[in-house]
């Protein structure tokens, strides 16, 4: 994997950084702090997301950056015969191969996953393999013996066998659990056997029992048989009986009603002529009904158009006086040039309102934002300020021969020169600061101009709402006038009509002699509705004779068919003593055979239980034969899941055993060439821990410089096995502050073997704030701090006497 290109936006530090890489050595420098492994952590993030970032997704986005600018990283590297082209922002990311406009991934889990599979590596095998940082030198130092060579096999590939390992031991655990539960659920076979017995017993006695049951439900059937007729013939006397009886009730009720209606019509034969004496007498006196009767509907309408005409008159007053309100109305409505002025008047206001409130909004807007800008500028400033305190504090704390905090070492005579400089910075801060903290006092309040034009909006508001609610009031006023003439003409109409309707001459009309008739007529009305009752029933007279007649022969009829029905009855010979032995007998002989018959579907069902508990055994001993066979097979796959345990274990022995020399091997290559040959071999024990042979002779007592440099050896031979053994040529390699405490000449050592090892990693990328080892590297890129902005800045720094593209 080579790295091409890397552009930052909004990156942490980074507000616009785009760098291009090539092969070679590249060297990384810049001061702690100003942004320097950002650009590792980028390359991280843009190929593994925000696992592989420090923070979260907000801390990610550069301080001081609008809220909705765009955080993005895009990275461009060659694998193999293909070029990529990978953006990611912190809402997607897309993937691109060789050019190509259609993205291979496109979401921020696919392009992860694409790129996993594409290096074959994990992030954290990416990370143990190119990325090596100064923690990670002595990984292995901090662990414990079985610690170091789990890391290893982790890191190495062959902890996927104790993975399949542990997969097994439970494969083998689910299987001896299923064993032991099959063997345990395997039922008795003595016990299988007595079931058996016991069912073929059972069966034999339900069989006797059923043949038992049918013989005793045929006797009872027979003595059915015999008591059922007489039952039915007493039954059907007994029926009849109870018809007779019904039919003589009725003929009794038939002669009461004959009877009733015999006294009925006695009654009323002698009130009719009872009310024909009566008629004789009022006839007389009812004589002028009918002549007052005509009298009085004459003068019932000449009262009713009297009325009328004198409605008619209030209706031409009212119609009047409402005509007359109606021309005082349409006098007083405005004129068509005063409405015009009134609505010239609301677009003047309207239009120099608009311009008044426009300037309010550009001085407000304009006010707020230097408002915002100010606060901004400061909690920058306030930021950087204890950012440079608390660099300084430690420093001081430090002192000249204390370890320096950025590159471990005693800063010496530079002590004061760095102090100094970080006090300059400070003082720099701090007057900007008082400058920006009197500016956001100076613009809490409004500024004058602006109240100015505010309160002349106001009262432009205030104009315009007077004159706005005058146009209305005589726009409504304009509007009313059609509504009015046409009301106008059509009180006209009426009026007119009114008075044609008064013009027409109408007869005399009594009041009086109109009271006196209804007087008269509601005297006589009572008589007159008895005169019609009393006419009523003596017109009825003869009839009510002959319905006499005929009552008096329903009457002898209905005592001659109750007379003949008490004959039936009687011939017929029909107890209830007889019907109640008759039926005890039915009764007797039916329970008998329903007995009977429940006995035979007990001894039926119990025949049918004793066969199905005979099934049930048969069954039971087929599951238990399948059980024994799957028991096992079960078995069977414990014990080569058992043997396939063990034949594992042996290989991860034998792989361990193999590390240690290889690995060993590769670190003492490296060594020599980092220390000139001084030390040739670098040997591991069983422990993994490291000792340096000198002139052949082991040397446990090594200072600190010899430590890092054969912790750098061993971090260089781990990375190596790592990319063997995960099929990717190891054509990339990033080492980020790893000089720790080594010497100058020692530091120089080191970056001679990583140009003199080009061919096993054709690109290098070293991190360092240290200055005086960049004359060794094929291309310098300088990382600083714009303090004023809180911004990194990028750039290549060209070397002497060489051509460094940019």
């Amino acid at each position: 994997m080579l790295i091409n290109r890397l552009h930052l936006v909004n990156f942490r530090q980074h507000e616009d950084t785009e760098l291009v890489f090539g092969t070679g050595l590249t060297g990384i420098i810049g001061p702690n702090g100003a942004g320097k492994t950002t650009l590792l952590e980028a390359i991280a993030w843009a190929m593994y997301g925000m696992p592989a970032a420090r923070g979260s997704r907000d801390t990610i986005r550069r301080r001081g950056a609008p809220p909705r600018a765009k955080v993005e990283v895009e990275l461009d590297f060659t694998l193999g015969a293909h070029q990529y082209h990978l953006v990611r922002s912190l809402q997607n990311a897309e993937l691109y191969q060789d050019g190509q406009s259609a993205p291979i991934a496109n979401s921020l889990g696919a392009v992860t996953e694409r790129v996993t599979r594409l290096l074959g590596m994990s992030r954290d095998e990416f990370f143990n393999t190119y990325f090596t940082g100064q923690k990670e030198l002595a990984v292995m130092a901090a662990m414990s013996p079985g610690e170091r060579a789990q890391f290893l096999s982790r890191v190495l590939g062959y902890e996927r066998i104790r993975t399949a390992q542990d997969r097994l031991r439970e494969q083998r655990s689910t299987l001896r659990a299923r064993l032991e539960a099959l063997r345990g659920s395997l039922p008795d076979l003595a016990e299988l056997e007595a079931e058996a017995t016991r069912a073929a017993e059972r069966l034999a006695a339900a069989a006797a029992a059923e043949r038992a049951g049918r013989e005793a439900l045929a006797a009872a059937e027979a003595a059915h048989a015999e008591a059922g007729p007489r039952w039915e013939t007493v039954q059907r006397q007994r029926e009849t009986v109870a018809a007779l009886e019904t039919e003589l009730r009725l003929a009794g009720e038939r002669r009461r009603v004959a009877d009733t209606g015999v006294a009925r019509m006695s009654r009323e034969h002698a009130d009719a002529v009872a009310a024909r004496a009566a008629l004789d007498v009022v006839a007389p006196r009812l004589a002028p009904l009918a002549g007052l009767r005509a009298e009085l509907e004459r003068l019932e309408h000449a009262a009713a158009a009297h009325t009328a005409r004198k409605g008619q008159l209030a209706q031409r007053d009212e119609v009047a006086r409402r005509l007359a309100e109606l021309d005082a109305r349409l006098v007083a409505l405005p004129s068509a040039e005063a409405i015009a002025a009134g609505r010239t008047r609301v677009a003047e206001l309207s239009a120099a309102l608009a311009a008044v409130a426009l300037e309010v909004e550009s001085r407000r807007t304009s006010w707020v934002q230097d408002g915002q800008e100010a606060r901004t500028k400061r909690q920058g400033l306030l930021d950087q300020y204890q950012d440079l305190r608390d660099q300084r504090d430690r420093i001081l704390a430090a002192g000249p021969e204390g370890a320096c905090p950025t590159c471990a070492r005693p800063l010496g005579a530079e002590f004061d020169t760095v102090i100094g400089v970080l006090d300059r910075q400070l003082e720099e801060v701090q007057t900007n600061g008082r400058f920006y903290k009197g500016r956001i006092e100076q613009l809490k309040e409004e500024p004058t101009e602006l109240l100015a034009v505010e309160s002349q909006r106001l009262a432009f508001e205030r104009e315009l709402s007077r004159a706005t609610a005058d146009e209305g009031k005589l726009e409504a006023q304009a509007q009313e006038e059609a509504t009015l003439r046409r009301e106008r003409a059509r009180l006209a109409a009426r009026a007119a009509e009114l008075e044609a309707a008064l013009g027409t001459a109408l007869g005399a009309y009594d009041e009086a002699r109109h009271a006196a008739v209804r007087r008269e007529v509601r005297a006589l009305e009572p008589l007159a509705l008895d005169a019609e009752r009393h006419r009523g029933l003596a017109e009825r007279a003869p009839g009510l004779e002959e319905e006499e007649r005929a009552a008096r022969a329903e009457l002898a009829e209905a005592d001659l068919l109750a007379q003949t029905l008490r004959g039936r009855v009687a011939a017929l010979g029909y107890s209830e003593e007889t019907w109640r032995a008759a039926r005890a007998a039915a009764d007797a002989a039916a329970t008998r055979r329903q007995h009977a018959e429940m006995t035979c579907v007990r001894a039926r069902a119990e025949r049918e239980s004793a066969e199905e508990a005979g099934r049930v055994v048969a069954r039971r001993r087929e599951e238990r034969a399948a059980r024994e066979r799957e028991a096992a097979a079960a078995a069977t796959d414990l014990a080569l899941r058992q043997e396939l345990d063990r034949a594992l274990t042996d290989l991860r022995t034998d792989l361990n055993a193999a590390l240690r020399p290889d690995l060993s091997e590769l670190a003492s290559s490296f060594l020599r060439d980092l220390t000139g040959g001084r030390y040739t071999d670098l040997e591991l024990d069983e422990s993994y821990c490291a000792t340096l042979v000198d002139d052949g002779d082991p040397k446990p007592v090594i200072s600190g410089g010899e430590e890092d440099l054969a912790n750098l050896a061993l971090r260089l031979a781990i990375s190596q096995m790592i990319a063997e053994r995960a099929g990717q040529p190891l054509s990339l390699l990033i080492l980020d502050e790893i000089f720790g405490s080594l010497d100058e000449e020692r530091r120089q050592a080191v970056v001679d073997l990583l140009r003199s090892l080009a061919d096993r990693f054709p690109q290098v990328i070293l991190i360092t704030h240290i200055d005086s080892v960049r004359e060794g590297f094929d291309r310098v890129i300088r990382v600083g701090l714009d303090l004023t902005r809180g911004v990194a800045i990028a750039k290549d720094e060209p070397l002497e006497g060489r051509d460094v593209a940019a």
